[in-house]
């Protein structure tokens, strides 16, 4: 009987399941395929990002694909094994894993705190990638939107001027005829004061135009105190009341009609959130050094949590479908033009309220200041 060589091949140890031979052969082959094209995947990465990741991290990959291809040749050995007894390369080839396997370990251990946090901040930035996606397809549905709105005002405005100016004309006439009452000529008065003020918001707010680029003395007091009267109707209708408080000198300087236009919009719409009869919308004036502080505020039924992100954008409204977006944007629009600001605190069920600052110099000229509102 002939002697055993003292390394036999892996093929002996299967004599009893032959039919399991080619079953380990096919599978330990395929396996080092994939790991070798795991490893040339990765080296093929490094080589095309090699010039925007640092170098520590270059290596770390070049470790990794090693690693990879070695745990791929202890299969190939396996293969070759399985006829020709050369374990030696087979426990080399092990001992080679065995080190790339341990430094491998130990540098991804060092960089998992790096990786969290490189997994964390993609995934922040992704989210906020959306979130500045749709922010600037809102921004472009609005500008849209205010393209829109000016072609529009701009033939609104040329035809409502002529029924205007007759309404002007009989205004007039009714203010000199020598038969009608003082009051009716008050009344008449403040009809034609009115029906200016909606000819110049035709032409400027309307349009984002200016009628006139000067600038002069007005009274904020006397802005709320004659909103008060033009909604005198709603207040009655309602059963509430407009309180004005004031303090310290009121006048600023500014374009004329302007501060009553931003005051009607905020305590209409202070109105209008207030359900209850009885009810109080109130107004704060405070002069101060350099700006007047305006506060109005009520106990309505506040402000959305989810519309305060878009309160001042053009062509979002509080009010859904009943309202068109303009009433806060144009006051914010006209607060930049006098180099003021504006915010508002609200909570649901409770009530709203703006806070305007409006500065008692106009600063910079209209063109600048309509530049800045359009940018």
């Amino acid at each position: 009987m002939p002697q055993m060589p003292y390394l036999v091949p892996h093929a002996v140890c299967w004599a009893a399941e032959p039919h399991l031979i080619w079953t380990m052969v096919v599978t330990n082959f395929i396996t080092f395929l994939s790991y070798l094209s795991i490893c040339l995947t990765l080296l093929y990465v490094v080589r095309k990002t090699g010039h925007v990741i640092a170098h520590d991290w270059r290596y770390f990959l070049v470790g990794f694909a090693l690693f990879i291809v070695a745990c791929g040749s202890t299969h190939l050995l396996d293969v070759i094994t399985t006829w020709i007894p050369i374990f030696w390369a087979d426990a080399w080839a092990n001992v080679i894993t065995a080190l790339l396997s341990a430094g491998v370990a130990i540098a991804l251990i060092r960089r998992a705190n790096a990786i969290s946090f490189a997994v964390n901040d993609y995934a922040h930035r992704l989210s906020d990638t959306e979130n500045e996606k749709r922010r600037l397809e809102d921004s472009l549905l609005s500008a849209r939107k205010l393209e829109d709105w000016s072609r529009m005002s701009t033939a609104v405005s040329h035809e409502i001027a002529n029924p205007l100016e007759s309404i002007q004309n009989l205004l007039y006439l009714i203010r000199t005829s020598k038969s009608v009452s003082d009051e009716v000529i008050s009344l008449a008065s403040t009809a034609s004061d009115e029906t200016a003020r909606v000819m110049e918001i035709s032409r400027s707010t309307l349009s984002s135009f200016r009628h006139s680029d000067a600038v002069e003395p007005m009274s904020l007091l006397a802005a709320a105190e004659s909103v008060r009267f033009l909604l005198e109707p709603v207040l009655q209708k309602k059963g509430l009341a407009i309180d004005i408080q004031a303090a310290g000198d009121l006048t600023v300087q500014g374009y004329p009609g302007e501060a009553r236009q931003v005051l009607l919009n905020l305590v209409r719409n202070a109105c209008e959130a207030t359900n209850t009869a009885g009810g109080r919308v109130e107004i704060q004036l405070t002069g101060r050094d350099s700006d007047v502080e305006i506060v109005v505020s009520d106990h309505g039924v506040g402000i959305d949590p989810t519309v305060m992100s878009t309160l001042f954008q053009f062509g979002h409204s509080t009010k859904g479908e009943s309202g068109n977006g303009m009433g806060l944007w144009s006051v914010r629009h006209i607060l930049t033009r006098h180099g003021g600001t504006i915010s508002v605190r609200s909570t649901p069920g409770v009530g709203t309220s703006f806070t305007l600052r409006w500065p008692r110099e106009c600063c910079g000229n209209a063109s600048e200041m309509s530049a800045a509102t359009a940018a």
